[in-house]
């Protein structure tokens, strides 16, 4: 199966999606390389980093599932070799 290396970005500003948020990374748990997460309190925000290495349905899934909670943001961004 072909994977790729991937980074999604999140912004997390509605806590009320915690444990959706998290209850999704856990599900994806095995494709995924390592979690940054870094609160920004002076914003009240949360910036989240998840680095994986999928094939590429898998981590359009995870981020279209994660873009439709509310108050998330994402963006993913694919490295360039396979």
């Amino acid at each position: 199966m072909d994977t790729r290396i991937a980074l999604v970005g999140i912004i997390l500003s509605n806590t009320d999606s915690v444990d959706e948020l998290n209850h999704l990374l856990s599900q994806y748990g095995g494709y995924i390389v390592g979690r940054m997460g870094i609160p920004y309190r002076e914003k009240n925000i949360s910036i989240i980093s998840i680095a994986m290495d999928a094939p590429n349905d898998i981590i359009s899934a995870l981020s279209g599932k994660l873009g439709m909670l509310p108050g998330i943001s994402t963006k993913t961004i694919y490295a360039k070799t396979k």
